[in-house]
């Protein structure tokens, strides 16, 4: 009796630590009772689209059927589930509307100023939509395996009440009846932007939002950036039969269509209407973008490793020679991002004169035509670069936009230092006088603001596409520029056709390294501190340094000697464990608590420069250096 209770006792014991310690868990055999270690699996859901597109575009109206098998690969029970409406945000008092005439500096596409470039009146475009030029799409029936759900409407966001929840691991089938109206042009989606380019569709399906380990992400659609569940799309769009499209996923029916030839003959344009449907499928994407005009040139390049890319623009002489000079460079870029990244995971790739500027989506860019070359080529090597920052290291963009914005930032820097030959000493000039002109105004956020809910559009500009390229850039001061490019390609290698987290990367770089960065992290992603180190005085042989802001840093140190030598010197950060590959001599650690740091030298000393790389990101650089 005594050893029955003493088991229970037993049970109890450790099921109360199973429940305190999630790492472990509970195991009953017939002959024991033990402890076994429980640890965290990566999982994420998975969708398959079918749906099919009648567009009408005349009115810019278009029915659509939807057929959705979602996957719930997460270990919670789904009572709910959340799709994102996104053409609902432009509409007269729309949260995106609402925005536009709060923001200190709205974005300068979506306004119009009715004052004086010095004293200006901004008025939200959306405002004035009238209702034939609004966007929208209304859904008018869903069912939950075959049973009708209840669902509501709230902005950009459809909510829906399941009949019954949705199990771990069950697979389930949501139909969808919807219909949607293309907005005028006025941010990345719409009808007939500035080039003239008929309808550049994007976010434009009933989307189901994403839901992982932190939960839905039902975010409504108020400013930028988006996050998509990975899955299979097949898309069926009826459309005029003079139309080419464009976009996401492999073309079915290319002779049909005629995509692909020169000079497409009738007979292979099959119709019975005057419409013809063009049948593409999307293997292992997050989200399904197109774009069509009855206007367009088609021409293709293709890489060594036989990826196909496509260039759709429109028959315009001007625009028709700068995509023709465009091309080849393309080809190289992409050449380059194979090397340094990972290899592009699809067989094609798709350049198309689209939307209001330049956006990345699945297997394609949309890039407005009317540009300098310059201007093309740069925007190109970015858009471009998001093939592998997003869309196959796909990043909650909402909550870490620096890591799409930024690591494509990163490298579209170095690949056009390379290939375009722009011999400048230092090649991220940009992003650091970016970063500290932010310091400079007061108004930094930290990096995990949401990036709906910046203050400023300056401050989630110079964050997300500069500061966040500065982390990267900085990184490679901190442990070395080969280890960086290593961590990349790893990273790539790991996490790509995932969704990483700036902790997934880290210890990326961590397990390469050898090296503990979290302070790293912390510091420069989590809050607003700064890197401020000073040369503090020069007495002799002796050198003594300063820390004066928050962020601590291993520093890198020139001296120049009274003989005229110079000798490099390596201050490690013990909160590091361990030191970069250098060539440098190797001081003692400097620890955070310690403001004032002093070395002796083997000579006298008359000058002292800290920072010579430039690459770390410290916000008074004349402190840096002082000559006795």
């Amino acid at each position: 009796m005594r050893d029955y209770f003493l088991i229970i006792f037993s049970l109890f014991f450790l099921t109360s630590c199973s429940v305190a310690q999630t790492q472990n868990a509970l195991v009953v055999t017939d002959n024991s009772v033990k402890l076994t270690p429980k640890f965290p699996t990566y999982w994420q859901q998975h969708v398959a689209y079918k749906m099919d597109i009648d567009m009408d575009v005349n009115t810019y109206q278009y029915n659509g059927k939807q057929q959705l098998i979602y996957t719930n690969n997460s270990p919670d029970i789904l009572t709910k589930v959340y799709y994102h409406l996104y053409f609902n945000a432009f509409q007269p008092n729309s949260e995106m509307d609402a925005r536009l005439q709060t923001v200190k500096d709205p974005d300068h596409r979506m306004v119009t100023n009715k004052g004086t470039r010095q004293n200006p009146i901004f008025e939200s475009r959306i405002a004035k939509l009238k209702q034939d030029e609004i966007g929208y799409i209304k859904v008018q029936s869903l069912t939950q395996n075959a049973t009708p759900v209840s669902f509501k409407v709230e902005g950009t966001i459809l909510e829906v009440t399941l009949n019954e929840p949705i199990l771990s691991g069950e697979k389930v089938n949501f139909d969808m009846d919807f219909i949607g109206q293309v907005p005028v042009q006025i941010r990345r989606s719409g009808r007939n932007n500035k080039g003239g380019v008929a309808l550049s569709m994007t976010q434009w399906y009933p989307k189901m939002a994403e839901y992982d380990f932190e939960g839905w992400h039902a975010d409504p659609y108020i400013a930028r950036e988006f996050y998509g569940v990975w899955g299979d799309f097949e898309v069926s769009i009826h459309i005029d039969k003079n139309y080419m499209l464009g976009g996401t996923g492999y073309i079915q029916n290319p002779q049909e269509v005629g995509f692909g030839y020169e000079n497409p003959k009738e007979e292979l344009r099959v119709s019975n209407s005057d419409k013809l449907t063009w049948h593409f499928m999307a293997p292992n994407v997050h989200d399904f973008t197109w774009v069509a005009d009855s206007n367009f040139i088609h021409d293709t390049k293709q890489l060594k490793n036989g990826t196909i890319l496509h260039f759709l623009y429109k028959d315009d002489k001007e625009i028709q020679q700068l995509w023709k000079k465009m091309q080849p460079i393309a080809v190289e870029t992409m050449q380059f991002y194979n090397d340094y990244v990972g290899e592009y995971a699809y067989d094609q790739y798709s350049i198309i004169q689209g939307g209001d500027g330049g956006m990345e989506y699945a297997m394609c860019t949309l890039i407005t035509g009317g540009r300098i070359f310059q201007s093309l080529v740069g925007t190109l090597m970015h858009e471009m670069g998001h093939a592998w920052f997003q869309f196959a290291l796909a990043t909650n963009e909402s909550k870490y936009s620096w890591m799409d914005e930024g690591f494509t930032s990163f490298i579209e820097t170095v690949a056009s230092d390379k290939i375009m030959k722009n011999k400048k000493d230092f090649i991220f000039d940009s992003p650091y006088k970016y970063y500290n002109y932010m310091l400079s105004t007061g108004r930094e956020e930290p990096l995990t603001t949401h990036a709906d809910r910046y203050e400023t559009n300056m401050s989630y500009g110079i964050n997300a596409y500069d500061k966040g390229q500065v982390f990267l850039a900085q990184l490679g001061y901190i442990i070395g520029w080969d280890n960086l490019e290593k961590t990349l390609k790893e990273y790539f290698s790991q996490w790509s056709g995932k969704h990483p987290t700036p902790n997934d990367f880290l210890r990326i770089a961590e397990k390469t390294t050898g090296l503990e960065l979290d302070w790293y992290l912390n510091e420069f992603t989590q809050t607003t501190h700064t890197i401020d180190y000073a040369v503090k005085g020069i007495k002799g042989k002796n050198i003594s340094l300063e820390r004066i802001g928050q962020i601590p840093m291993p520093i890198d140190v020139s001296v120049v000697y009274k003989d005229g030598s110079t000798e490099s010197f390596y201050i490690p950060l013990n909160l590091m464990r361990g030191e970069k590959p250098t060539t440098a001599t190797i001081l003692p650690d400097w620890d955070w608590g310690h403001q004032i740091y002093t070395f002796e030298t083997t000579k006298e000393v008359v000058k002292v420069l800290l920072n010579p790389s430039q690459l770390m990101a410290d916000s008074n650089s004349e402190n840096n250096s002082l000559v006795k």
